[in-house]
C-alpha cells in the first residue's frame, strides 16, 4: 500500500484523505501514476485565492475558468463578479473550490490508472 504523504506531500487535511481513500487499493506502480498525473493536473488553493484576488482588480471570474467553470466564468467576467458579491463569496470559499475540482480530477486519474 502507498503512502500518500510520501508521494503528494504538498496536500494537507481533507485532500489528503480523501486521496489516501482513493489509492488505498492500489499497487505501488498504479499510486505512483496516479500522483504524478495528480500533480500535474491539481489546483493549489492559494493559486485561486489569487486568482480571486484578481477579481477585484476589474478582471472576475479567472477562477471558475482554472476550475473548468466556463459558463460561471463567463457570468462573473461580464457582471463585474455578480457585482462583486461573488467574487467575495469566492474569496471565502477558495479552498471549497479547488477541493472540489482536485476531488473531481482525482476520481477521473483514478478510473484512469486502474485501467492502466
Amino acid at each position: 500500500m502507498a503512502n500518500v504523504l510520501e508521494m503528494l506531500p504538498e496536500i494537507m487535511g481533507e485532500e489528503q484523505m480523501y486521496i489516501s481513500s482513493l489509492i488505498k487499493n492500489m499497487d505501488d506502480k498504479q499510486a505512483q501514476q496516479f500522483a504524478n498525473i495528480y500533480r500535474a493536473r491539481r489546483k493549489d488553493p492559494q493559486t485561486i485565492l489569487l486568482v480571486t484576488l484578481v477579481g477585484f482588480l476589474g478582471i472576475s471570474g479567472i477562477q471558475r475558468f482554472l476550475t473548468d467553470q466556463i459558463g460561471m466564468g463567463i457570468l462573473y467576467l461580464l457582471t463585474g463578479g455578480i457585482c462583486m458579491i461573488g467574487t467575495i463569496i469566492d474569496l471565502v470559499n477558495h479552498k471549497k473550490i479547488a477541493f472540489e475540482y482536485n476531488q473531481k480530477q482525482a476520481n477521473q486519474i483514478a478510473m484512469m490508472t486502474k485501467n492502466l
